[in-house]
């Protein structure tokens, strides 16, 4: 990505009318400070403006009236041109100013996804390193995380692999507003930590907001991201519940000590039938399909007594990565489980 730290165009019209005006102010002073030095002292009484004799009658209504007219008509032309075309442009200006402040957001927030390690200069904003765990560009990566006996807390943590998801696509299963409330408040039990002040993490607000307008400028479009996952795994439901699915829904997934497949870990069970009973098909009802497509809502019911209740980033949807026949490869999979 490249950075645009430069100066906008008003700022640099702006420097250089101030620049213009003191250059001007220092002429004028000079201008005046030698003319001075040249007019004997006394002579203005002959020299001064209102001791000139001006024009008679037939000068002030000839050629004085004249171009007083034709100046006054040109003022009116350009206000009466100038100003409709100011406000035609307003528009334009306006969304300039809406994609400017989003551009330089999103240059903020690329350099505080940057690892540590990064050549990227600093500058004022600092480096936060999320690109450590998740790649340089948002593709996805691994770190290292202290992982404790869920049984014997006693014990030393061992380490593992864990497997950072990509962020190149995040925003093709989340919100703005579920990515930023995972930022902020992090993942438990996982190598992603609070961010967010309000989650006892460093970054203020701002910082956020930064970081997911980068987020947005590296997503990857839609209609690539479906046609590549066609052409990789096809409409095979084990290869796209493992890629799509068992991270959330498999104990052990994200850091290759794979568990019973759907056994719930992040996300709930999902074995012994437990879809059939959340969403019991009648002929023609895609309800389950569509939960997947979509994802869960906040605060909004699915299924039989299903409700979205983590703005977290909860149950993401898929409709904008898979294609209708993928989704359904899935349904038919997690019903057989």
């Amino acid at each position: 990505m490249t950075l645009v730290l430069a100066a906008s165009t008003a700022q640099r019209l702006g420097t250089a009318t101030v620049v213009l005006l003191l250059l001007g102010l220092v002429v004028y002073g000079l201008f005046h400070l030698f003319r001075a030095e040249a007019v004997p002292a006394g002579s203005e009484v002959e020299l001064a403006p209102n001791r000139k004799t001006y024009l008679d009658d037939e000068g002030l209504e000839g050629p004085k009236l004249n171009r007083t007219l034709l100046s006054a008509l040109l003022v009116l032309v350009v206000i009466a041109v100038g100003l409709p075309a100011y406000w035609l442009g307003e528009p334009g200006r306006q969304a300039g100013a809406t994609r400017g402040f989003d551009e330089r957001a999103a240059d903020r927030g690329f350099i505080l996804f940057q690892p540590n390690d990064s050549p990227v200069p600093a500058g004022n904003v600092g480096k936060f390193g999320c690109g450590g765990c998740h790649g340089a560009t948002g593709q996805g990566g691994q770190t290292n995380y202290s992982l404790p006996d869920p049984i014997d807390s006693s014990k030393p943590p061992r380490q593992v692999k864990w497997i950072a998801p990509a962020l190149d696509t995040v925003l093709l299963r989340y919100s703005p507003a579920e990515v930023t409330s995972v930022i902020v408040y992090g993942r438990v039990k996982t190598p992603m930590p609070p961010w967010g002040v309000k989650g006892g993490g460093p970054m203020n607000d701002q910082q956020i907001e930064d970081l997911v307008a980068y987020l947005a400028s590296i997503q990857r479009n839609p209609a690539e991201v479906k046609k590549e996952n066609l052409e990789k795994y096809g409409t095979d439901g084990v290869k796209l519940f493992d890629q799509f699915c068992s991270r959330c829904h498999t104990q052990g997934w994200s850091y290759g000590e794979t568990g019973e497949v759907g056994g719930g870990a992040f996300g709930p069970s999902l074995l012994d039938g437990a879809t059939i009973r959340q969403f019991p098909l009648a002929e023609g009802d895609d309800s389950h399909a569509e939960f997947i497509s979509k994802g869960a809502e906040y605060a909004k019911a699915y299924g039989v007594r299903g409700v979205g209740g983590d703005e977290a980033g909860g149950m993401p949807g898929f409709g904008d990565m898979l294609a209708p026949e993928q989704i359904k490869a899935i349904v038919d999979y997690e019903r057989g489980l």
